[in-house]
């Protein structure tokens, strides 16, 4: 089983289903991982664009599986806090998440995500957040 499917099995196996919004794990790095949002009409808020919540949901999420791709199943990271900066209207197409760990601790981890429409090129989001490692 290749490492993409391993964290795709783990993000399946710890989080809620609304969490999850069909992601699929396209590439796993050193410390960053890249991710794959299909698009959902249902997810399209006022003015024909992503709603901010559902955004921001993919942000944790990605964040979420950059620190657990590390950690494995050793431990849970709990986000204690997230800062997120939406820097222009998402288009109508699937989201794509890199997220990376900028700082791994025993018991916190501190890591990023940039969020695209469709493909690389111009980041619709930024978030870091601060996390909290439980061990299981």
């Amino acid at each position: 089983m290749s490492a993409e499917q391993e964290l795709e099995d783990l993000l399946r196996a710890t989080l809620p289903a609304r969490d999850l919004h069909g992601v699929s794990v396209e590439e796993i790095g050193d410390d960053s991982v890249r991710l794959r949002f299909p698009f959902d009409r249902s997810l399209i808020g006022p003015g024909d664009i992503f709603s901010g919540p559902a955004l921001l949901s993919f942000a944790d999420t990605a964040i979420y599986a950059a620190i657990q791709a590390r950690i494995g199943r050793a431990g849970l990271a709990l986000v204690s806090t997230l800062n997120v900066s939406f820097l222009r209207p998402a288009a109508a197409a699937d989201t794509l998440c890199l997220a990376r760990v900028l700082r791994l601790g025993k018991r916190s981890a501190h890591a990023e995500a940039w969020l695209f429409s469709h493909i690389p090129a111009e980041p619709i989001v930024h978030a870091t957040a601060n996390c909290v490692i439980k061990p299981i």
